[in-house]
């Protein structure tokens, strides 16, 4: 599974604003309700009742809140790079800059894990992530992250 499968270049938000994780979360289902057609307030509450049981902090400054929605078609990512990192009560206690949110259907069961572990090894890519944090161009961004996919392949 690739991310090229996972995201759109529209589902880019390479400078965003935000002043909470709350605020963040917002902004983010606000993007994927554009994308899927979903209510944005659906959204933001399955994410945040995810957000709820734990939060999807995972260190090194990213974040990977996600969740299952009945409404939506296929799994579905929106990525964003903040300009100021926010407290998102990660696991090392480090503001989160980087952020993929991952919505699936609810029937994706397995699916919905094996996108999950890919953003998180991809994210996991020093190199990478520093690309990441160093433009806040969104063509950019979505190269980088197609562009690991393939040399990951090779």
């Amino acid at each position: 599974m690739d991310l090229s499968d996972l995201i759109e270049a529209s589902a880019i938000l390479p400078t965003l604003k935000a002043n909470s994780k709350k605020q963040l979360l917002q902004m983010l289902s606000e993007r994927a309700a554009g994308i899927t057609g979903l209510p944005e307030r659906e959204i933001f509450d399955t994410i945040l009742q995810r957000e709820r049981l734990g939060s999807t902090g995972v260190g090194n400054g990213i974040a990977i809140p996600h969740g299952k929605l009945s409404g939506i078609k296929r799994i579905t990512g929106v990525f964003a790079r903040l300009e100021t990192p926010v407290d998102f009560e990660a696991l090392d206690d480090q503001p989160v800059d980087l952020v993929f949110l991952l919505l699936a259907p609810e029937g994706a069961g397995a699916d919905h894990l094996k996108a999950l572990s890919r953003i998180a090894r991809v994210l996991r890519d020093h190199d990478l992530v520093a690309k990441l944090r160093a433009t806040d161009s969104s063509q950019a961004i979505y190269a980088f992250l197609n562009e690991e996919q393939t040399s990951n392949a090779a």
